[in-house]
């Protein structure tokens, strides 16, 4: 496991499982093996899985519960019968910045952050061309008002993007701002600028994950990489001002959204890559022209 690889500041997951486990590092990769990684964080996992297997399962069921036990398998069945399902948590606030965090970069436009969960790469690409200011996912109007933000951007995160801890949250101040500020979006972003006006989500039969899901945008299909469960009905988007215009070259579904007359739009892949493909990442450099624009 190599830190140049970590995208947050703690493993998120609560267990791992692999099918086969390499104990010694890459030579030069200068990372370390991955069960003391995980053993410090505190994270159980278990190896010699038949994954393949495993992921069939639950890519035809959906988020299952489970557990790893090295004992009681009957007692450890019994108590994850009894566990809430990972859907109905309010998983965004488990990943979520519980402070604010400013990042300073003098004579820069400031960017307001709405983390529902981001990755350290997608900070790295906006730290490098804003001032920015790290939020809980659930900061209020007031906050944009007395920062003089310039522009907001929405993050990936993980969990159904309509669970009340959204909509009565973020999505209620996206309606309020929406007018008021440029905006991107990110994943969990796109799903949120959808929901901000008046469009819906709907829980795809099989996610998209993987690194390289093709997308058609601007007269052309860029490979992109991609991690979400969730998609967003374009019938809810008629009269929204919003236009789909990215698309899924395998199954025809949103990857992209842009506001006919604001100066937002989102996408549902990750186009800071981190891992796969950066085809895509100058749209952080439109995000940049945009805010430029409203000078």
């Amino acid at each position: 496991m190599s830190p140049n690889d970590v995208e947050s500041d703690r493993v998120q997951v609560s267990g791992f499982v692999v099918r086969e486990l390499c104990d010694v590092p890459s030579p030069g990769y200068g990372g370390r093996p991955l069960g003391p990684y995980l053993e410090e964080q505190g994270i159980p996992g278990i190896a010699g899985v038949d994954t393949r297997s495993l992921i069939i399962k639950i890519r035809s069921a959906g988020t299952m519960k489970g557990a790893i036990v090295h004992d009681d398998p009957e007692g450890a069945l019994e108590r994850v019968r009894r566990m809430p399902h990972p859907a109905e948590d309010n998983l965004v606030g488990k990943v979520s910045t519980k402070e604010v965090l400013h990042f300073p970069r003098p004579g820069a436009k400031r960017v307001a952050v709405l983390d529902c969960g981001v990755k350290l790469s997608i900070m790295e690409e906006l730290r490098r061309r804003f001032d920015v200011y790290q939020l809980p996912y659930d900061t209020g109007v007031k906050f944009f008002r007395d920062h003089e933000i310039d522009g907001v951007f929405l993050t990936n995160g993980p969990g159904d993007p309509s669970h009340p801890s959204l909509t009565g949250t973020v999505v209620a101040t996206l309606k309020k701002i929406r007018d008021d500020y440029p905006m991107m979006g990110i994943c969990m972003g796109n799903h949120l600028v959808c929901q901000a006006f008046g469009g819906s989500t709907f829980k795809l039969k099989f996610g998209h994950r993987g690194e390289n899901q093709p997308v058609r945008f601007r007269d052309r299909v860029f490979i992109t990489s991609q991690n979400h469960g969730y998609a967003e009905d374009p019938a809810t988007l008629e009269g929204s001002g919003l236009e789909i215009d990215q698309v899924n070259v395998n199954d025809g579904t949103v990857e992209g959204l842009r506001h006919r007359e604001l100066p937002i739009f989102s996408v549902q892949y990750h186009p800071e890559a981190s891992p796969g493909p950066r085809d895509t990442g100058f749209l952080f450099d439109d995000f940049v022209k945009m805010l430029e624009a409203r000078r």
